[in-house]
């Protein structure tokens, strides 16, 4: 029972196979499990624990009722002296029938109230772990999104939502067994106990088996996360409306279907082995539970060929036994399956309790209501995690209140990720950023980030509808129209709105029914409507008007200046044209402060800003 032909430790990195031991451990994951679900619906908890427990106790009633059967049969239709009675008393076994049609009912009637209470509990404890996933996920830090192996716990963390509905009927099934086997085994006691015994030892190698492969599945799927999520963005690269356009001009679907095909076909492979092993050497140890079930089967037949049991004991017996078997054999490797299951919730667990580092201060101060003295870097370097290049390094200027900054530099000059520090999606490496005079960190950051607005040029087109696009920049005002209204007249996004067949309720994009797409330009439009719905004290604008015209992206910068005259602003653009509208102008140039100034200065100072102007300014001579 070895690794296959491929070897999956070495190429994806899959942990080495977990003993017995481990897997016993990763059980003190299920009380934290059943605390999730007792908070769902503790009604329907207590419930379904009731109905298993009533359920558990019919298999035993039934089989002792048939053997009541039985005997009685033999009792009518055999007097003693070896002749048929003409005519029997038949009201008892006629009863017992009855008893055993109405056992059987009610216990068809508990299994399907049961399978009704899992499902119900089963969708609520789905939604609460994808719930408790979407609020930590927004909890963690940006550089968490950043970083791969961060996905991969996240992926394995969302694959619990639907897979531990079944980890839950599982518990609530073993608790079921275990109450009928306690029934069963007490009335084979009475008979031979060393038949129970027996019965165990025999299964015993299957349930070592089935927890050996259970292992080797756990450490699968562990090691081929990565596979599994590139697979996803395949399906999601090769059918998608975002990327519909460039697959069918660039001919890119045999690339995405043999990229596909090619990384499929090795997880099927190795799947395949792992099942093909798995499913020979169960079906090899299995053969040991039959051997020791016919072995104590045979004991009974000789037992009441002999005289020694009556035919409603040998159908007692042999029924309990063989039920018995099953239920042995069932707990034995579903308890193998709920201790590799709980494996899985160790990463659901890891995954929820993992703490952001960027976070408010016990003792934190309220945002100010109005600034002061600005916002000044002092010496701010940084650079992203696991990257030995400094994005930004010794950059120190002041954003005084109401002033207007523009931020302009090559491509990766560091311009975003300024705008990350300023609103605390990262903290610097070194030095500090002050607001009015005291250290951002020290600030709550809700009430940080409550008085920001933010536009990245990477703005998210949500599928909602026009009102709820404009209303995400201050969600908690969705249902305020005028605010709505107001927001959208002042990015010019309330022409494009009147435009649309049901106006501002009608639904955005392609995803849903009914829905329509905007053009690049109004899709800006909209998500600009997003800062000014947010009316906060500081607005950025990240590249806000790259999709539109010149006429459109002048109009729109006119009132912005207009709108924002009591406000700091900073505006990140490769346009000079809006650039010279803001007050002051900060040149980065590879992670550094390069120069500042008013337009005019920095056109006398004859530096790089100048030579970029210039250089933009020719192509519309």
């Amino acid at each position: 029972m070895n690794q296959g032909s491929k070897n999956t430790s070495a190429t994806h990195g899959v942990p080495s196979d977990l003993d017995f031991r481990d897997r016993l451990g990763a059980l003190r994951n299920l009380p934290e499990f059943f605390r999730l679900i007792w908070s769902c619906d503790r009604l329907l908890a207590v419930f379904n624990i009731l109905l298993r427990v009533v359920r558990a106790s019919l298999p035993i009633t039934m089989l002792y009722v048939g053997k009541l059967i039985i005997d009685e049969i033999v009792l009518i239709s055999v007097t003693a002296g070896g002749s048929a009675v003409e005519n029997p008393d038949m009201s008892i076994l006629t009863t017992l029938v009855l008893i055993e049609l109405g056992l059987a009912v009610f216990s068809d009637l508990l299994g399907r109230g049961i399978a009704l209470v899992d499902s119900l509990l089963g969708d609520l404890v789905s939604h609460e772990i994808s719930l408790r996933l979407m609020h930590q996920s927004a909890r963690l830090d940006l550089e968490c999104f950043e970083d791969s192996e961060f996905y991969d716990k996240l992926e394995r963390a969302r694959r619990q939502a639907s897979s531990r509905i079944l980890l839950m009927s599982q518990a609530l099934t073993q608790l079921q067994d275990s109450i009928t086997v306690f029934f069963l085994a007490v009335a084979l006691i009475t008979f031979k106990p060393w038949l129970l015994l027996l019965l165990a030892i025999t299964l015993i190698p299957a349930f070592l088996g089935e927890t050996h492969f259970n292992s080797q599945s756990y450490s699968l799927m562990y090691g081929w996360t990565q596979e599994r999520r590139e697979l996803d963005y395949l399906r999601f690269a090769g059918a998608s409306d975002e990327t519909a356009k460039e697959v069918k001009i660039f001919g890119l679907s045999d690339f995405f279907g043999k990229r596909f095909q090619k990384l499929a076909g090795e997880y099927y492979q190795v799947n395949r082995n792992l099942s093909v092993r798995r499913a020979a050497w169960g079906g090899l140890l299995s053969m040991l539970g039959s051997l020791g079930y016919y072995t104590a089967y045979a004991v009974i037949i000789y037992r009441t060929v002999y005289g020694e049991l009556s035919l409603g004991d040998l159908t007692f017996l042999s029924g309990s036994f063989l039920r018995l078997r099953s239920l042995m054999e069932a707990i034995l490797i579903r308890f193998s399956s709920i201790a590799d299951s709980a494996l899985y919730l160790r990463d659901l667990f890891d995954f929820l309790e993992m703490e952001p580092r960027i976070r408010s201060k016990d003792e934190s101060l309220p945002f100010p209501e109005t600034i002061h003295d600005g916002f000044t870097f002092e010496n701010v370097g940084f650079r992203y995690p696991q990257m030995e290049k400094w994005v930004l390094r010794d950059v120190s200027f002041t954003l005084h209140p109401g002033e207007k900054l523009a931020l302009v530099g090559e491509n990766g000059a560091g311009k975003t990720t300024l705008v990350k520090l300023l609103t605390r999606l990262y903290d610097p490496a070194e030095g500090r950023i002050l607001l009015d005079g005291h250290d951002l960190r020290d600030y709550n950051l809700d009430g940080l980030r409550d008085a920001v607005g933010v536009i990245f040029q990477d703005y998210v087109k949500y599928h909602l509808t026009a009102s709820e696009n404009i209303a995400v920049g201050r969600i908690d005002d969705r249902n305020n129209a005028n605010r709505i209204k107001e927001a959208a007249q002042r990015s010019l996004a309330d022409k494009v709105i009147d435009n649309l067949p049901e106006g501002y309720q009608q639904m955005i994009g392609r995803w849903f029914k009914q829905g329509t797409n905007l053009s690049g330009g109004e899709w800006q439009k909209i998500a600009i409507a997003r800062a000014y719905m947010r009316d906060a004290q500081l607005l950025i604008l990240d590249e806000p008007t790259a999709a539109l015209d010149a006429r459109a992206e002048h109009e729109v910068f006119n009132r912005f200046v207009e709108l924002t005259f009591d406000k700091c602003a900073v505006l990140i653009s490769h346009r000079f044209s809006t650039v010279r509208m803001a007050d002051r102008i900060v040149v980065l140039h590879e992670g550094k402060l390069l120069e500042h100034g008013t337009h005019e200065e920095l056109l006398a100072a004859g530096g790089q800003y100048s030579e970029l102007f210039q250089l933009q300014a020719s192509g519309y001579r």
